[in-house]
């Protein structure tokens, strides 16, 4: 494991006289890799960069006539350092800063490094997260990495790595735009497929100045890219843009996250209406599926007509597709036809007619980057919903997303604030099957059922991150758009499940959503709505999606296919264990150890080879080999990775580095021929140094990795680490 006084980090006057202080340094005139950073405290702006050569690179940016207006650079320096090392901490520092908010960053979107390399995640991001550490204690940042992570600043920012899919849109994209044969884009894909993050990169990209692309680290494959963001540039060096978002609460995060963005303002982010006053040379739409027509708009009414008229369109013919499309040079719409969820939405079909016209292009993104499921639960969830049989032949299982059905609600209320309070952004909607009888009495309950009494989200824009929102319970309305880390969804009394036809039916009586089902004469219709406002409502969980459904028959079919939250529970209390003479030895099974390894501190003295083995059934895709075993983690120093009373596999540990691993660690000089030995799990640390005699350990540090903070890093001096001895490696929780 890398010291903290691994890193060096010094502050200096960022000014003429700079590039001679640097020499004082051997790593910066050696062409060491650095990493440093620009800033001022009075504008709140910085510069991220690495390079090779500091010197050049100071004097370079001294030049410049933004950057040489920046008072203050930190350089960052470490012996440990190499050319990926320090691309991969510039990146991860642009990302983090960016998200944080501290300083509004000069930095362009395009050439932010992602590949992997020797010990990126064993080393290297413990040591970035060390002098994130180090930088909030000098108050260059603001917030914890996690709280970082969960912000909308940080999941809405254009400084991300896009994905090959996401990189070919983009392409696609900038073709178009410099193609005069092609006037409108639509990207389809669906809820979680990364259309908000390449909507922003765009504006991004379009709205930086040529001067502060990095291209340095794109290779000659990547030539075509870089020739377009030129061209692009050429084309459209001030361009007007508008991006629109149809809905006022995700309008809102949005104006929040542009206005924190160098180059951008929340004045780009803007709602429908207000594209009838502007002409613009790009126009795009975030949620088009979203736009509206002249149906059910309650006091929006006027505010549509106002907008027709300036435009010249019919109120009764016209829709808000048509003053974007009339108001802008280019177009580019993100679509998803299953996320439109009322009778104002603009039908499907103006959007198929725009599809078929010459001028108009269509791509599709498909990768799902929202939920850890992936697209095999994206698909689960629309068989699902359409009750296809054929699709669904077993209950879904994920190693990598947690589903649960509950037949009690309190538990699940009570799973999602447990979540809440180890993740965060775990949240509770449902279905419009109440009416919001607490907005004008906030006394009362809006929801009750069986001994649970719930209100509707209090506030409207932005209720996700409101102070309360974890003690409500919020809709479509003020979910969509959004990331949560988990979601418990409520079926509510309007949605119910038919044996006899196999297939879901809607109560419309028990549907109070008014602007929602007004004017609906078709129960398909209503259905399709309701079938849509659940689908995207599952699809908000990035960790996991927790259900209640209120009726009694839904439950059951839910059931079939989803695993009750009480036969995990149960399953998790009875491992399947066999005799030796019952099982494939290391093929099917693997052996258990009876020791209960101690998450806190070390466990009571045991013998880990006198037991009598039994073996453990291994079902699923989990991959085991001749050195694998299991056995029980107790105690919450893990809770972040093994929960309580978890089963865990564990590889025999031989040789190689155990750095940043979850290890199983036997203490040795408690060992005594009627007691054992005693054994413990952390995530293991080496502090080493050398002597003339080579590389020997310092110190050992097995540390915690767990929601309570009470628990603390157990350190092992020099003296110590002769009587410890690593067993296995963890693998995973079974």
């Amino acid at each position: 494991m890398i010291n903290t006084n691994a890193l060096k980090i010094k502050k200096y006057l960022f000014n003429t006289h700079t590039p001679n202080l640097l020499q004082e340094s051997d790593l910066l005139t050696n062409y060491w890799p650095i990493v440093y950073i620009l800033s001022d405290d009075k504008v709140h702006h910085a510069y991220v960069g690495e390079t090779t050569d500091a010197l050049a690179r100071m004097n370079a940016h001294l030049r410049n006539e933004k950057k040489n207006q920046l008072t203050s650079v930190i350089i960052i320096s470490s012996e440990w350092f190499n050319k990926s090392a320090t691309l991969d901490i510039e990146a991860n520092l642009i990302k983090y800063m960016s998200g944080d908010g501290k300083y509004c960053l000069l930095n362009a979107n395009v050439g932010i490094a992602n590949h992997n390399y020797y010990q990126k995640k064993e080393v290297y991001w413990q040591l970035f997260q060390n002098l994130w550490t180090q930088l909030r204690m000098q108050g260059l940042a603001k917030h914890s990495l996690e709280h970082i992570s969960n912000s909308d600043l940080f999941k809405y920012s254009p400084y991300k790595t896009l994905s090959f899919e996401q990189k070919e849109g983009l392409m696609n994209i900038m073709r178009c735009l410099l193609d005069e044969k092609y006037r409108d884009f639509i990207i389809e894909g669906g809820a979680g497929t990364g259309k908000t993050i390449l909507g922003i990169f765009l504006f991004k990209l379009l709205h930086s100045d040529n001067k502060d692309f990095n291209f340095k680290e794109f290779g000659e494959d990547e030539s075509a890219f870089i020739q377009l963001v030129q061209k692009l540039k050429e084309k459209y060096p001030y361009p007007t843009m508008a991006l629109v978002v149809p809905m006022s609460s995700f309008r809102k995060t949005l104006q929040k996250v542009f206005k924190n963005i160098k180059g951008l303002t929340s004045s780009m982010v803007i709602g429908p209406a207000e594209v009838s006053k502007n002409q613009y040379d790009i126009i795009l739409v975030d949620e088009s599926h979203r736009l509206r027509r002249r149906v059910n708009l309650g006091t929006y009414f006027k505010a549509f007509d106002d907008a027709c008229a300036r435009l010249g369109f019919n109120k009764e013919e016209a829709n808000e597709l048509d003053w974007v499309l009339k108001q802008s040079k280019k177009t580019l719409l993100f679509y998803d036809s299953n996320q439109s969820i009322k009778p104002s939405d603009v039908k499907q079909q103006y959007f198929d007619l725009l599809k078929e016209r010459s001028g108009t292009y269509v791509f599709q993104l498909k990768s799902q980057f929202r939920v850890h499921g992936g697209n095999s639960y994206v698909q689960f969830i629309d068989s699902l919903l359409k009750c296809d049989v054929e699709a669904l032949t077993k209950k879904h299982k994920s190693l990598n997303y947690e589903l649960r059905l509950f037949k009690n609600l309190q538990q699940m209320v009570d799973a999602i604030k447990l979540r809440d309070q180890e993740y965060g952004l775990s949240r509770l909607i449902a279905g419009y099957s109440w009416e919001w009888i607490s907005k004008n009495d906030s006394s009362k309950y809006d929801i009750e059922i069986e001994d649970v009494k719930l209100r509707w989200n209090s506030v409207s824009e932005d209720w996700i991150n409101s102070a309360n929102a974890l003690n409500e319970v919020g809709c479509i309305h003020t979910t969509q758009g959004y990331d949560l880390n988990y979601s418990g969804i409520i079926f509510g009394n309007e949605i119910t499940y038919n044996e006899s036809t196999n297939q879901i039916e809607i109560l419309a009586h028990k549907y109070f959503d008014k602007n929602g089902k007004t004017s609906i004469k078709d129960s398909e219709e209503l259905k399709n709505y309701i079938i849509n406002i659940y689908k995207t409502i599952l699809l908000r969980g990035i960790k996991g999606t927790f259900i209640y459904a209120c009726d009694e028959k839904l439950r059951d079919y839910l059931a079939q296919y989803i695993e009750l939250e009480a036969e995990i529970e149960e399953e998790k209390q009875k491992p399947l264990f066999f005799n030796r003479n019952e099982i494939s030895p290391f093929k099917d099974a693997i052996p258990y150890y009876h020791l209960k390894a101690s998450a806190g501190l070390f466990s009571e003295a045991q013998n880990f080879y006198d037991d009598e083995t039994q073996w453990l059934k291994i079902e699923g895709d989990i991959r085991i080999s001749q050195d694998s075993f299991a056995i029980s983690v107790l105690g919450n120093s893990m809770n972040k990775i093994i929960p309580n009373g978890a089963t865990c596999l564990f590889s025999r540990y031989h040789s190689g580095s155990r750095n940043g691993k979850i290890v199983l660690v036997e203490l040795t000089d408690l060992q005594d021929p009627d007691t054992g030995s005693a054994y413990t799990v952390k995530e293991y640390q080496s502090f080493k140094t050398v002597n003339e005699d080579g590389w020997y350990h310092q110190s050992i540090v097995l540390k915690p990795l767990s929601n309570d903070s009470s628990y603390k890093d157990l350190v092992l001096s020099e003296s110590d680490t002769n009587h410890h001895r690593v067993i296995g490696i963890f693998e995973r929780v079974i």
